[in-house]
């Protein structure tokens, strides 16, 4: 484990997400590293996840969905999670409105580094908006002072990283991905948090209720086993490993996360690039381009 921020400025990140829990299962591990190293991490979920259950009521959902979150954000050690209770879950769309909205997120949170999904797929409706209103919106972000002038501009672009949308899978470029081993007990704790996703809503969808075990230990097994693919590494993300943690290591990598560098993104080198994931081994020689 790298060692905390002693001297340096903090890096500040946000992750967008479409609904509470998102931000958690695709960047959960990462989030948790940078917090722990003393940089700043905001989730946001662009809608109130009220239609995420099988039974209970939207309201009460709401309300429950937003305490996950708060009660998710302690356990990944992050500074804030907040649910735009604005938007209902299956209404998100990429309008003016909200895009102004991801503008002012952004500059309020002066981010660094912005993690979010693709713009361009994604079978959920919501999750493919949350990207295209993300990308819209970083035109704006930086220099351009006259558009939501109430919310000072930033000086510098943030970067721009995409998640890969769980139907997005085959479609995306592992550019950065992190080893997330360190952190692995407080994704987890952090999915845990949100009961009414993993034990509840996800399992019956997946005709799992039956299996939701009682004990820590038994659940945490529950989650590895039930959504692999937002834990395991696998093999398009092994040359990125390699460039960022060397041969050796990349080879006994088990549960890490990738992100794409999005189209729109501006482009930094190794050595920025070194500064801004701070958790990959300095002597490797960082990342992929391809």
């Amino acid at each position: 484990m790298t060692k905390q921020l002693t001297g340096d400025k903090a890096l500040r990140i946000i992750v967008i997400g479409a609904h509470p829990d998102e931000p958690d299962i695709y960047a959960g591990g990462t989030a948790a590293l940078f917090a722990e190293l003393g940089h700043k991490v905001k989730f946001l979920s662009l809608t109130d996840g009220c239609g995420g259950h099988h039974e209970m009521a939207a309201d009460e959902l709401v309300r429950r969905r937003t305490l996950e979150a708060k009660e998710a954000a302690k356990r990944l050690g992050i500074e804030e999670y907040e649910v735009l209770t604005e938007v209902h879950d299956g209404d998100l769309l990429p309008d003016l409105p909200m895009r102004q909205e991801v503008i002012r997120q952004i500059r309020r949170w002066q981010a660094d580094i912005v993690i979010t999904f693709h713009p361009d797929g994604g079978s959920h409706a919501d999750n493919r908006y949350a990207g295209k209103v993300v990308s819209d919106a970083a035109s704006f972000v930086a220099h351009v002072r006259n558009v939501v002038p109430e919310v000072p501009a930033l000086s510098r672009s943030p970067l721009y990283l995409l998640m890969p949308d769980y139907s997005m899978r085959s479609r995306y470029t592992a550019d950065i991905v992190i080893d997330i081993a360190d952190a692995l007990e407080k994704k987890l704790l952090a999915c845990d948090a949100h009961g009414s996703q993993f034990y509840e809503f996800s399992a019956w969808g997946r005709d799992m209720l039956h299996e939701v075990p009682e004990s820590w230990e038994d659940k945490k097994d529950y989650l590895l086993r039930g959504w692999a693919q937002f834990f395991d590494t696998s093999e398009e993300m092994l040359p990125a490993l390699i460039k960022g943690y060397g041969a050796e290591r990349a080879g006994q990598i088990r549960y890490a996360e990738p992100f794409e560098i999005a189209s729109y993104s501006r482009r930094p080198d190794d050595e920025e690039l070194k500064q801004l994931f701070p958790m990959l081994c300095p002597s490797s020689g960082g990342i992929n381009h391809q």
